[in-house]
């Protein structure tokens, strides 16, 4: 049995979105905000701290590596010159070149202690530190270069020069990775400066390389011009602007001393007196007196240079020591500030749940109990009262307008149920009028072709047609009882007798256009009350037609009905093809519930399940659809015990009462088929009824029409339905050729046995 019009399977789970809760929003709507500002908070300090680290790891390496370093530069400054000198001539004896290549051994050991026992804090700083221990590897190979005087001066004192510039950049990379503008800036003061005295100490190389004859190269001499510019320059514009008031005026003392005065007049006569001969410069006199002066400024140079370093150090370390105390403050007023916030969104949250809690209340007692009430007394047609629905009060805060709204929903919602009532009516009682007016067409049409059969019944062919066109038109008018089923409407029951059980079966099989498939079991005699009788066989037909149109054309179908506690059941089992459990489920779903007409317009072709359910909840039966062995569907129907009346035979044997005899002759006794010989061919069209069961049209309900020429139903006693050829077992004479196709010869045996078995039956009930 195939479902008819089954929905679709349910969406998958993954599908839901799943919804929070109010409850949930309002309280991560408090926790969001505070979580955030606690990261927030969190972060804040995390870097103000980690910032104070740098700063810390800065002084740090600024004292245990910056300070040495200087030294170092320094004295790589002075063995520079030194070495300038010897090569140019000048008396410097070996002794005091000795003495300044100790110094700067010092130094450099100092150093190479001071960068294995710290590392130098920035990845680029630690590469320039790899890059002067390089250098300072590589100062003996070039001292043993100037002693023996291999190559020339230029290339010894561009080594001294690289080896200075890497130390210089050392403390532009150790310092400039700092997120202090402050810092950063004043550091490049620092940078700035040890460039400009590097820009001093090449021109006192220059000086010393120009020797006893004052005479310098033109590329010599440029790199001098250069150098007193490029100090001029940097001390005058990225210097002196940005010392502090302490250094500031220690350098306006070094300019306004008598040697800082010598070494710029020097400078001018260097840049002025000079003398081109044959592409070398011959300094001014005035060149020898440049070491006098030098020895005085430079000593100056080096404590501003060094009074910078030790600012430079003691200002990040102030600053480390600001950030951290901002960090304590930091996180005390914002732990404060989160406390407060979670007291005031704690206090807030729990006033609008309490607020929401009361709207929810009110909205499911109307949605739960008010507005249920009032669509059933709708769909009922009775009166609703107006006062139990919510009203709108024109309230201006957010949770009033929320019911506000809810009201004016509410009170759409049942103006909409309403219409939709009045609408379902008035189609309801318009399609049960053109349903009513349309079955008394084809009961008249079922009339009409009965008295065709009766008039006709000699011609074979044509009975044949004219029991199809009746057992279509029987379909037919099933279906327009479908349609009034299904719109409010009741169809008219012409019984006013009960039926047996047998007979109901019968009559219900007959509705069905492949009757010959099913096979009728009555394993008890009882009989149903006359009032019901068309419900019950409407109900069964459906059943039947559903079992028969979803299983195999040759597979048979079986109805039986026994007497059960409480009441009688009727089992329907078909061959069709298998069906799952949650099909099953759908379906039992579906008997069990009225579909608006929106389902039932999407399912005009399948209706036969909407139809075994209505007429289920009127007779308040139970239909229930589950596998069966075979491996097709049965569908068990369960009568109530008070449909139920005891037939004749039951009402005797269980009072004692004999039922009074039929009021015509005893049947004959059933020919026996083992003894009489069995007809073949045309003879057995001759032997069988006129219509193998009887016709449809007098089975099934009608209105009444005629009352006086043709009763509504006629009294059913045995063997009077069959044809006398049955009764008596007597053939009927073949009058010319046999014109009958197997088909119709099969047909008609299967009649004939089924006939036969039948009249069996009822003879052994009636001799009991």
């Amino acid at each position: 049995m195939e479902p008819e019009g089954a929905p679709g399977p349910p969406p998958s789970p993954r599908r839901r979105r799943r919804r929070l809760r109010l409850r949930t929003l309002l309280v991560l709507l408090a926790i969001v905000p505070t979580a955030a500002m606690a990261t927030q908070v969190t972060v804040t300090a995390q870097r103000l701290l980690e910032q104070s680290e740098h700063l810390r790891a800065d002084v740090a390496a600024g004292e245990r590596i910056g300070l040495p370093l200087y030294e170092l530069l320094t004295e790589l400054q002075a063995e520079r010159v030194a070495t300038a000198g010897a090569w140019a001539g000048l008396s410097v004896s070996d002794q005091s070149l000795l003495t300044r290549r100790g110094a700067t051994d010092r130094a450099a050991e100092a150093f190479r202690q001071a960068t294995a026992a710290h590392a130098a804090g920035s990845e680029q700083a630690e590469r320039r530190l790899q890059e002067i221990l390089k250098g300072l590897d590589e100062l003996p190979a070039h001292r043993e270069r100037a002693d023996a005087r291999i190559g020339g001066p230029d290339s010894t004192v561009a080594f001294y020069t690289g080896v200075i510039s890497q130390t210089i950049r050392f403390y532009q990379d150790a310092f400039g990775h700092t997120e202090d503008t402050g810092l950063t800036q004043e550091s490049q003061v620092v940078v700035t400066l040890f460039s400009a005295s590097e820009m001093l100490a090449q021109e006192d190389t220059a000086i010393a390389l120009a020797g006893p004859s004052r005479e310098l190269s033109a590329a010599r001499f440029a790199e001098f011009v250069n150098a007193v510019g490029a100090h001029r320059h940097l001390f005058d514009r990225w210097i002196v602007p940005y010392l502090p008031p302490e250094d500031s005026g220690r350098y306006a003392a070094l300019a306004g001393s008598p040697a800082w005065q010598a070494k710029t007049r020097i400078e001018d006569q260097v840049l002025t007196d000079h003398r081109l001969d044959s592409h070398r410069v011959r300094l001014p006199a005035d060149v020898t007196r440049w070491q006098v002066a030098h020895g005085t400024w430079s000593a100056e140079v080096d404590a501003l240079n060094r009074s910078r370093i030790q600012g430079l150090l003691a200002r990040a370390d102030a600053k480390a020591e600001d950030l951290e105390t901002g960090v304590l403050w930091l996180v005390s007023l914002s732990g404060g500030a989160l406390v407060l916030v979670v007291l005031v969104v704690a206090a807030t949250t729990r006033s609008v749940l309490r607020r929401l809690r009361l709207l929810h209340d009110r909205t499911v007692t109307v949605a739960e109990q008010t507005l249920p009430d009032v669509v059933d007394r709708l769909q009922q047609g009775r009166p609703v009262d107006e006062e139990l629905l919510p009203a709108v009060r024109g309230e201006r805060d957010e949770v009033g307008r929320i019911s506000d709204a809810f009201a004016r929903v509410v009170a759409v919602s049942v103006e909409g149920h309403r219409q939709l009532a009045a609408e379902r009516h008035g189609f309801g009682m318009f399609a049960a009028g053109i349903a009513s007016r349309t079955g008394n067409l084809v009961s008249r049409q079922l009339t009409l072709t009965e008295d065709l059969q009766d008039a006709f019944g000699s011609d074979e062919a044509l009975l044949a047609q004219l029991m199809r066109a009746d057992q279509l038109t029987v379909g037919m008018r099933r279906q327009i009882e479908n349609l009034l089923i299904l719109a409010g409407g009741e169809i008219q029951d012409p019984h006013t007798e009960p039926m047996r059980v047998a007979d109901l079966l019968r009559e219900a099989a007959a509705e069905v256009e492949d009757f010959r498939r099913i096979d009728r079991q009555a394993l008890d005699e009882v009989a149903v009350e006359a009032r019901v009788v068309s419900q019950v066989s409407h109900l069964l037909a459906e059943l039947l037609d559903n079992a028969t149109r979803f299983s195999p054309p040759r597979s048979r179908v079986v109805i039986r009905a026994e007497r059960v506690a409480d009441g009688l059941s009727v089992e329907v089992e078909d061959r069709g093809p298998r069906v799952s459990a949650e099909r099953y489920a759908e379906m039992n779903a579906r008997l069990h519930s009225a579909p608006p007409y929106a389902v039932l317009a999407e399912n005009a072709h399948r209706l036969g399940l909407f139809v075994v359910g209505h007429l289920a909840d009127q007779l308040e039966a139970t239909v229930t659809l589950r596998r069966s062995v075979f491996g097709g569907t049965s569908a068990v129907v369960v009568l109530p015990g008070r449909l139920l009346v005891e037939s004749g035979a039951d009402a005797a044997r269980g009072t004692g009462v004999t039922p009074p005899a039929p009021a015509v002759p005893a049947p004959s006794p059933a020919p026996d088929p083992e003894t009489e010989p069995q007809p073949t061919g045309a003879a057995v069209l001759r032997m069988v009824p006129e219509r193998p069961v009887p016709a449809a049209s007098t089975l099934l309900r009608r209105p009444p029409q005629g009352a006086a020429a043709r009763p509504p139903l006629p009294e059913r006693v045995p063997q009077t339905h069959m044809a006398e050829q049955l009764r008596t077992g007597t053939p009927v004479p073949v009058d010319g050729p046999d014109t009958a196709t197997p088909e119709e010869v099969a047909d008609a045996w299967a009649a004939y046995e089924d006939g036969t078995r039948k009249a069996e039956e009822e003879l052994r009930q009636d001799q009991r």
